[in-house]
């Protein structure tokens, strides 16, 4: 009579005893990990350092005279209102970086080994939300600095910082999204592809770049509901003075339901993808 053996990953059979400070040292090593490798290929962190320049440049020299006008002003108005939403635009775009990236380690088999070492499952993911905030704060810096050079005026500090950390909440509850995308999907090429299909109709249906009132109405309507929207007005409200309150709870209640959806959805795709 023979025994059937059942082949179980390490990880699935220990995770369940990983105390919480295992978990902690678990993530700092996949992060010091992922440091590494981002130390050795520097033009990662291209899209981090030069699309924040690329977009401020853009708009605030080519749209800023007529939207900057119909503001009430020039260009200076123009710098005041874009700089506090492309902040916005950042959190998202690094967001999706995340997906493609995931998606590589993949490929190549790292993650593979990962799913076979005693480690918690969760570890590997959160490690990887912790480097790409780390990535969102170098693209926000740099952002901040360029708006400056170009003309913002930075009068409130507090309201900066909340600004980023409100940014940063919510560019990790969409990189939830873009992990699973990253697991889910074959390639990523895939992945980029529909991250784009639908970063483009929420980054440039929104406040971002433009006010909302001359948008026909059924534009509008969706803009009341695009989460970028209510960011990049929460911003710009917490950066340059304006009501802040509702965006702020939309952001954030936004960013609790993607979360809560998208955070187990993808631990679970990790754990069980073939």
């Amino acid at each position: 009579m023979s025994t059937a053996v059942i082949d179980v990953p390490l990880a699935a059979k220990d995770e369940g005893r990983i105390s919480p400070r295992a978990h902690a040292r678990h993530i700092g090593a996949l992060v010091r990990r992922n440091l590494l490798w981002i130390r050795q290929d520097p033009e990662s962190m291209f899209d981090a350092i030069l699309m924040p320049v690329v977009f401020t440049l853009l708009f605030v020299y080519v749209f800023g005279g007529s939207i900057g006008q119909s503001l009430g002003g020039g260009q200076e108005a123009y710098v005041q209102y874009v700089v506090p939403g492309l902040m916005a635009m950042t959190a998202m775009n690094i967001a999706m970086a995340v997906g493609t990236g995931f998606n590589e380690d993949f490929q190549k088999g790292v993650m593979d080994r990962f799913r076979t070492l005693p480690i918690g499952q969760g570890s590997v993911l959160f490690a990887k939300i912790v480097v790409e905030l780390m990535r969102m704060l170098v693209a926000t810096t740099v952002l901040m600095v360029v708006g400056v050079l170009v003309g913002f005026d930075i009068t409130n500090w507090p309201g900066l910082f909340a600004s980023v950390g409100l940014a940063a909440l919510f560019g990790t509850s969409l990189m939830w999204i873009f992990l699973a995308l990253g697991v889910t999907l074959k390639n990523a090429q895939s992945v980029q592809a529909l991250g784009f299909l639908v970063l483009m109709p929420l980054q440039f249906g929104s406040s971002i770049f433009s006010p909302t009132q001359t948008m026909p109405g059924w534009l509008q309507a969706f803009t009341d509901y695009n989460p970028l929207s209510s960011l990049a007005d929460a911003s710009r409200g917490l950066m340059v003075g304006g009501p802040v309150a509702h965006d702020l709870w939309v952001t954030l209640g936004w960013t609790a339901l993607i979360t809560v959806v998208m955070a187990p959805y993808a631990i679970h795709k990790f754990r069980t993808k073939s």
